[in-house]
């Protein structure tokens, strides 16, 4: 994006009150980032797929875990952050050529509205329209779809991902909001608010299986749980993490622990011992099918404690 391009946001968006502030910025790999301060936190925000590269609340440490060999390419998707993986989830269902994951996460995103809701919480909301995408992503998505992308920055993260179809016909999708938690060591954690619950496990052909008691990580875990809405949360050394949600009915779990992250390029070195993917999703039998006209919103909320 032209350094022209980056003068009109800001000119557009950007504010400056007291000790708060929002600009967008030059990013590595030509891609700009929104940065954002206020009293009580602060955040980084890829324009390419709207993507929270950050957010640490005050007096605290990032919440978000981002890989140090991370590669910003335009085009390619981030190691690390909260990717926005949609139109479907993981691998499509006919066609193993697309992009695993949806196409959203890898194109760039309009800046449409910034507010300064307090000194303690900033509000940005993304657009994007999948009839400003051009031919090659018709041809993945025909259906005239709208995304609004709305962050609330502040003592906690909340993200509101809207989904209006504009089409004549019903649309399914499968979306998740991939967030990669930064942790003290894989090992010290422990996952509270999925037990009893039946998952399928990836590692094991899908096959479906049910929680016995808090979740450990100390191998590989690629697992979806299903009919899922009760608060998650991450038991770290110092602090817990808590992920509520809205919309969604799925909750995917994943850790590739080392051999699978040896073959890594971008996941750095023992890069899986300080990152725990937990997922608000639409996915498996929770996928969400839109009728003509009509929108579904998928929330999530993130707060910190000490322990």
């Amino acid at each position: 994006m032209s350094t022209n391009n980056i003068t009109q946001l800001n000119h557009d968006f950007a504010f400056e009150r007291g000790v708060s502030h929002l600009r967008v910025s030059p990013g590595e790999g030509d891609i700009p980032i929104v940065e954002i301060q206020n009293d009580a936190a602060s955040a980084k925000i890829s324009m390419q797929g709207a993507h929270v590269l950050s957010w640490i609340p005050k007096s605290g440490e990032d919440v978000i875990w981002m890989s140090p060999d991370a590669s910003f390419v335009i085009g390619k998707s981030l190691r690390g952050g909260i990717p926005v993986c949609w139109p479907w989830f993981g691998a499509h269902a006919r066609n193993n050529a697309l992009p695993a994951h949806g196409f959203a996460r890898t194109v760039f995103w309009q800046l449409t509205d910034t507010q300064l809701l307090s000194d303690n919480e900033t509000q940005i909301t993304f657009q994007l329209d999948t009839r400003d995408l051009g031919d090659r992503y018709y041809a993945m998505w025909p259906a005239a779809t709208v995304l609004e992308y709305r962050l609330t920055i502040g003592r906690q993260l909340s993200m509101e991902l809207i989904t209006t179809n504009h089409s004549k016909a019903g649309i399914c999708i499968g979306q998740a909001l991939h967030t990669y938690f930064n942790i003290s060591d894989i090992g010290r954690i422990r996952l509270t608010g999925l037990e009893h619950t039946d998952y399928l496990d990836k590692t094991e052909n899908f096959s479906r299986k049910t929680q016995k008691g808090d979740i450990k990580v100390d191998s590989e875990i690629d697992r979806v749980y299903l009919d899922t809405a009760d608060d998650v949360i991450i038991h770290d050394q110092a602090r817990k993490i808590t992920i509520q949600k809205l919309g969604s009915r799925s909750t995917v779990v994943w850790n590739p622990w080392r051999a699978v992250a040896e073959k890594m390029a971008d996941l750095g070195k023992d890069g899986y011992r300080k990152m725990l993917c937990v997922e608000s999703a639409n996915t498996a039998d929770d996928t969400v099918t839109i009728a003509a006209g009509d929108s579904h919103s998928l929330r999530a909320i993130y707060k910190t404690d000490l322990n």
